[in-house]
């Protein structure tokens, strides 16, 4: 049978790191590759008995989980954040797969989303997955991408999805909501774009990523929190865009004033 290693990437997240690495203790080797954190993150991953590679330069999300990838040992890498959660149904259904004939290198893996404590059923947030989660440690690399990386494979079969979930917290309180926002649109500001930034054009992309959210996607079934949701991604997208054009504008400080003429 196939080893497995499960990788964690990690900064600050000590509110949930136990959450998450707690899930994957069945797993041959569990590696948290930490990118600074100064809380006890790193303290309760070690008690865990996590291997934990500390003090990562965080160069951006697709070269991180490249790094933990290459700390991994074994054939097979469980990717998961500090924010997500491997329950019994998909750590069975996931042992499965490896001690027989995998019908794929990569997997996808649908998540339960929740937040402001429920479950999120709108938002394009019910079921969704991101990258692939499980794969072959030679069939995939992580694209260099500073957020919402992509990947690419080394396989010649296409890419497989569980039927169980995950469990997925992405936001500890509304203070998280409001410092991911910030975090993600400055990442999202440095990602290179040949679009012209205009502040309009941050209102318009920021009240369509609302819509889309908030309407399109339903997030009013939720409630307060698809409200929040919604919101939160007008406030991440409004600002990526305002501050590519901040960029570009070179904003200094004012002059000192023109003496005023004597009367």
């Amino acid at each position: 049978m196939e080893k497995l290693s499960a990788c964690v990437i990690t900064y600050n997240d000590e509110h949930t790191v136990a959450w998450s690495v707690s899930s994957v203790q069945w797993a041959d080797e569990i590696v948290v590759v930490d990118t600074g954190s100064t809380d006890r993150t790193v303290e309760i991953a070690e008690s865990l008995g996590a291997r934990v590679v500390r003090s990562v330069r965080f160069t951006g999300f697709g070269e991180v989980r490249n790094r933990a990838a290459a700390e991994c040992r074994h054939a097979w890498i469980l990717s998961l954040d500090a924010d997500e959660r491997c329950p019994p149904a998909a750590r069975d259904e996931i042992k499965g797969l490896i001690a027989g004939a995998a019908a794929h290198d990569a997997y996808l893996v649908p998540r339960y989303n929740y937040f402001m404590g429920r479950l999120i059923r709108g938002s394009g947030w019910y079921r969704d997955s991101r990258t692939p989660q499980l794969y072959r440690r030679d069939c995939m690399r992580y694209l260099p991408a500073l957020s919402h990386e992509g990947y690419e494979l080394t396989s010649d079969k296409p890419v497989g999805r569980l039927a169980n979930v995950f469990l997925h917290c992405p936001f500890h309180d509304l203070d998280e909501v409001l410092h991911k926002a910030n975090v993600i649109s400055s990442l999202g500001a440095r990602t290179p774009s040949n679009r012209r930034a205009s502040m309009w054009g941050a209102l318009g992309h920021g009240t369509w990523a609302f819509i889309r959210l908030y309407v399109l996607k339903r997030g009013f079934m939720d409630g307060w929190a698809g409200f929040v949701i919604a919101l939160s991604n007008f406030e991440g997208t409004f600002y990526r865009y305002a501050k590519r054009y901040e960029q570009a504008q070179g904003w200094q400080l004012p002059p000192d004033p023109a003496a005023s003429p004597k009367s």
